[in-house]
């Protein structure tokens, strides 16, 4: 952690201790999926495991967005028809929805909070797949969790948090910016707090806490998950109170190959449709 007043530092840790466990169900649903000797029978296991988790990816497999012409009740036939991916990224969205308070004194959006976060998920996984070295699951999780101090901030600091909201409003400047004036620190290092706490990999844990500044030592997930977290924001998926939309830098543009964030725009086609699979995503 950054070197911060004692009396910060244990407002923080207080804050993190206090946010619930990542669903234990979903950690080992992401460990199957990275497991290349996994059967679709281990994935449906676990998942049948979780009432939870099973009745919302039948909820979202049955919706109208994927318009299979048979009614899905079984997680295996799930598995089948949507494959492995699919399945996890419905499990890993419905575990980070499960964790958004229903209500906040900051005023914060939740709804459009994740919808901004799912599409950052999403634009970073297909980024992904056209860089060399990116892994697709981690700029998912990456793009996923990559804002999710705020709502740290939104549930214990909604004060400070909502001051930082308007004035960035205002002026149209970055949030992380208005916080590190009314908090003290920026929602970057809450959230990778969160995220070891989490037990993510510390690739992850990085990526969040350097989404502002991917220049010195970036690595293909932070410069995935800079420039979808830019693209969402410029295109208006979902918003998650952050009016500025940051420039591609040098670092980040190398690895993607462009030199404006409207390149990276250019190369990524069909952008609707994968907003509007996010808002499935979103409703699961």
């Amino acid at each position: 952690m950054l070197s911060l007043p004692a009396d910060l530092a244990l407002k923080l840790t207080a804050a993190v201790d206090a946010m619930p466990a990542f669903p234990r169900s979903v950690q080992k649903i992401l460990e199957l999926t990275r497991d290349v000797n996994c059967t679709p029978k281990h994935l449906v296991q676990v998942i049948e495991q979780d009432p939870v988790v099973t009745v919302k990816i039948l909820k979202a497999v049955n919706s109208a967005y994927f318009a299979l012409t048979k009614k899905i009740t079984s997680i295996d036939h799930a598995v089948v028809y949507l494959g492995f991916n699919t399945i996890k990224n419905l499990a890993l969205s419905i575990a980070a929805i499960g964790m958004l308070p229903t209500r906040n004194a900051a005023d914060f959006d939740s709804a459009q909070y994740l919808l901004h976060s799912l599409s950052t998920a999403s634009i970073a996984r297909r980024l992904a797949q056209n860089v060399d070295r990116a892994d697709a699951t981690d700029c998912f999780i990456a793009g996923l969790l990559h804002d999710f101090g705020k709502v740290v901030f939104a549930q214990f600091m909604p004060r400070e948090f909502k001051q930082a909201l308007q004035e960035c409003q205002a002026d149209g400047s970055s949030l992380h910016l208005a916080l590190q004036r009314t908090i003290g620190v920026d929602h970057t290092v809450v959230g990778a707090m969160l995220a070891e706490k989490w037990r993510f990999a510390p690739e992850l844990v990085d990526a969040i806490a350097s989404q502002y500044d991917p220049s010195e030592h970036c690595t293909p997930t932070m410069a995935c998950v800079f420039a979808a977290n830019q693209v969402s924001k410029k295109m208006e998926f979902g918003f998650a109170g952050n009016p500025y939309v940051h420039p591609l830098t040098e670092a980040v543009g190398s690895f993607l190959g462009a030199k404006t964030l409207d390149d990276v725009i250019a190369s990524l086609p069909d952008l609707d449709a994968l907003f509007a699979e996010v808002k499935i995503l979103a409703s699961a």
